[in-house]
């Protein structure tokens, strides 16, 4: 049974699924092949595995990015719970800019978000103790972290919380607006 890569209405933006298979005892799934991705075009090299931890219902993260020399594909799946990924498009003349896509990650679905360097990636926990793990194309670079308001109206993201309020940390719950990012990143086609 082959990869599954579904496009997403953010073109770069990629959702991928990869076969499991099970039996009595559980399931069995190569979560990563980079040879089995290539022969479908995609060619990103990682080079750094994050894994994080949410424990609360309703935790944000993002909306980050990392700019140029540093600036990160990333390929985001979930380890254990739930969560609804979203990538925002950050690059200057794009025709998607501003616009966002969302997807449901879960442990029990399977499936993973490419998100593209150029495009702002974010998440909110569906489910406590969450687990996220992505691979990264770059190395954490401090100093080209960037960040877009998690609540911009000009993005208009919806994050499902209803009543709910969010957790967030300080930097997500400070991080400014789209219409004030000076963004590093210019939409060369595709």
């Amino acid at each position: 049974m082959p990869v599954t890569i579904e496009q997403t209405t953010l073109p770069g933006v990629l959702i991928i699924t990869t076969p499991r298979f099970g039996d009595h005892r559980g399931f069995f799934s190569e979560s990563y092949s980079a040879r089995a991705l290539a022969e479908r075009g995609i060619n990103t090299q990682f080079v750094q595995d994050n894994h994080s931890l949410s424990m609360t219902l309703g935790t944000i993260r993002g909306l980050h990015f990392q700019a140029p020399p540093h600036a990160q594909d990333k390929l985001v799946r979930c380890g254990r719970g739930a969560l609804f990924d979203v990538a925002v498009d950050i690059r200057i003349g794009s025709p998607t800019y501003g616009q966002w896509f969302g997807a449901e990650l879960s442990f029990e679905n399977g499936k993973q978000l490419l998100v593209p360097a150029g495009f702002a990636h974010g998440f909110v926990t569906r489910a406590p103790e969450t687990e996220i793990i992505y691979k990264c194309s770059d190395y954490y670079a401090q100093e080209t972290e960037g960040a877009v308001a998690w609540d911009d109206p000009q993005v208009g993201i919806d994050w499902g919380l209803g009543d709910m309020t969010p957790v967030l940390s300080d930097k997500d719950a400070n991080a400014p607006a789209l219409a004030d990012l000076n963004s590093p990143f210019t939409f060369e086609g595709v």
